[in-house]
C-alpha cells in the first residue's frame, strides 16, 4: 500500500506575520497620500524650505571698536603754599564749582607777611613827595643858575630811586598777597572730587609730589578707542571707488556699554590721531559724550559704534544661509523664478547685525534659502515659504504661505530690513 505525504503547513504559517506586515504597510502608505505629503514637502511633493526675499538698498556702515572712558578734564590738587592744613571744606565724592575752596592753611605767618608788604609800601609812597618837590625847586633854581646842576640832577636821582622803591613795594606786597590768598585752595575746575588723602593738621609744601585730591569733569565725558590703519585704508578706498558714501564730518556716535545696553545720549567724533602706533598697527580716536546723569565715569569698558559711511545698492543676505564652500568663497542657495535651487557665489564684505552685506552675487527678487538647506540640492526643486528672521538672535521666527513659483509684487514691495537704512 502506497501512502502519499501532503505538503507540510509550517512555510505557510512561517510566511504569514510578514504578510499580514506588509499589508499594513501598504494601508499607512494609502492612507498618508490620502491626508498629504510628508513633513518636510509641498503640495506637489518637492522639499519645502524657508526665503528671504532679498531687495536692494542702502546700508549704513557701523564700526564697533573697544575702547575706554576718560573724564575730559583731570585737575590733580596741590599746595603752593607751605603750611598746616587747617580744615578740609569740602564732602569726598561730591560734585564741586571752580573756585570753591577746598582747603584751609594755616594763614597767619602769610598775613603778617602781608601787612609787613603793606607798610614798606606805604612807606615808599610818602618819600616820593618829598622827593618831587626837591627836584621842582632845584629844577627852577637851576633856571636861575642858583644851584649846580650837580645839585638838580641828585634831586632828580632821588626823585627816581623814590618812584621806584614805590614800585618795588607793590610788587612785594602783591607777591604778599598772593601767598596770603594761597593758604585757600580752591578747585581749579568743576567736576567730581575724588578723597582727601591728607586731613586737617597735616604738613604740606609748595608743589609737593603728593596730591591733596584730584578733580574730573564728568560732563561731558570723553571715550578713547583705536581702529586698525587696515580698516582705514580699507574704508578710504571704498568711498574713493563710490562703493561707500561718506556719512560727512560731523560723524555721530553710539555707545554700547558693558552689559550690552546702548547708552541713551549720542556723541560725536572730536579727535583723530595723526600718526600710526608702529607696535599695535593702530591710531587712536576719541568721542565726546553728554553725561548729565553721571553714568558713565572714567575706565569703564565701551564699545563705540561709529557709523563710518552708507554701502548703496547692497544686499543684506541673513548669516545663517551663508557657507563657505572648498575654496573658502562664502555661498547661498537660491530658488530662481523656475524654482530651481542654485548655489551662487557672494562677495562678502562685512556683518551687519546677523547678516552679511553682500556686493554681489545676489540680485533684487531673489529668494535665499535660510532654512531646510539640508533638504535641497542644486538644480533640484523647491517650494520657498516665507520666513522672518529675529534680528536679535538671527532665528526663523514667523513662516508665510509656500510658493514655488517667483515672488509676488507685494513681496517685491516689502521695506528694507530694519538693520539697514534706505535713503
Amino acid at each position: 500500500m502506497s501512502i502519499q505525504s501532503s505538503p507540510s503547513p509550517q512555510p505557510a504559517l512561517r510566511l504569514a506575520p510578514w504578510a499580514a506586515m506588509f499589508a499594513a504597510t501598504l494601508l499607512l502608505a494609502a492612507c498618508s497620500q490620502e491626508n498629504g505629503a510628508p513633513a518636510g514637502m509641498g503640495a506637489a511633493g518637492k522639499p519645502e524650505v524657508g526665503v528671504v526675499t532679498l531687495h536692494r538698498q542702502s546700508v549704513a556702515i557701523t564700526a564697533e571698536l573697544s575702547g575706554r572712558t576718560a573724564a575730559s578734564l583731570v585737575a590733580e590738587v596741590r599746595p603752593q603754599v607751605n603750611g598746616i592744613i587747617q580744615q578740609r571744606l569740602f564732602k569726598e565724592g561730591s560734585e564741586v564749582a571752580a573756585g570753591q575752596p577746598l582747603y584751609l592753611i594755616d594763614p597767619a605767618s602769610y598775613k603778617a607777611a602781608y601787612d609787613s608788604a603793606v607798610a614798606a609800601q606805604q612807606k615808599a609812597e610818602a618819600a616820593v613827595p618829598t622827593a618831587q618837590a626837591k627836584f621842582d625847586r632845584y629844577a627852577g633854581l637851576l633856571k636861575q643858575n642858583v644851584v649846580s646842576k650837580q645839585d638838580y640832577d641828585d634831586a632828580a636821582a632821588t626823585l627816581a630811586q623814590a618812584q621806584a622803591d614805590v614800585a618795588s613795594a607793590k610788587a612785594s606786597a602783591e607777591t604778599a598777597r598772593i601767598s596770603l590768598d594761597r593758604t585757600s585752595i580752591t578747585a581749579p575746575i568743576a567736576g567730581r572730587i575724588d578723597k582727601s588723602t591728607l586731613t586737617p593738621g597735616a604738613l604740606v609744601t609748595a608743589n609737593q609730589d603728593t596730591v591733596l585730591t584730584t578733580i574730573r569733569a564728568l560732563d561731558p565725558i570723553n571715550v578713547d578707542v583705536t581702529q586698525s590703519s587696515t580698516n582705514l585704508l580699507n574704508l578710504r578706498q571704498a568711498i574713493s571707488e563710490g562703493r561707500l558714501k561718506f556719512s560727512g564730518p560731523n560723524v555721530s556716535v553710539k555707545l554700547k556699554l558693558e552689559n550690552g545696553t546702548i547708552y541713551t545720549q549720542t556723541g560725536k567724533m572730536e579727535f583723530a590721531g595723526a600718526n600710526v602706533d608702529q607696535t599695535t598697527g593702530t591710531f587712536a580716536l576719541r568721542a565726546e559724550f553728554p553725561n548729565p546723569d553721571r553714568l558713565l565715569l572714567p575706565g569703564m569698558y565701551v564699545r563705540a559704534l561709529v557709523e563710518e559711511g552708507v554701502a548703496q545698492n547692497s544686499f543684506l543676505v541673513p548669516q545663517r544661509a551663508v557657507s563657505r564652500n572648498t575654496k573658502g568663497e562664502a555661498t547661498a542657495m537660491v530658488i530662481n523664478a523656475q524654482g530651481k535651487v542654485e548655489t551662487r557665489v557672494l562677495a562678502v564684505r562685512n556683518s551687519v547685525g546677523n547678516n552679511w552685506l553682500v556686493d554681489s552675487g545676489v540680485g533684487d527678487d531673489d529668494r535665499v534659502i535660510v532654512e531646510g538647506m539640508q533638504l535641497v540640492r542644486p538644480g533640484g526643486d523647491a517650494t520657498g515659504v516665507e520666513v522672518t528672521i529675529d534680528e536679535t538672535t538671527g532665528e526663523v521666527k514667523d513662516r508665510g504661505q509656500g510658493t514655488s513659483a517667483a515672488p509676488a509684487a507685494s513681496n517685491a514691495a516689502k521695506p528694507a530690513p530694519a538693520a539697514a537704512t534706505g535713503n
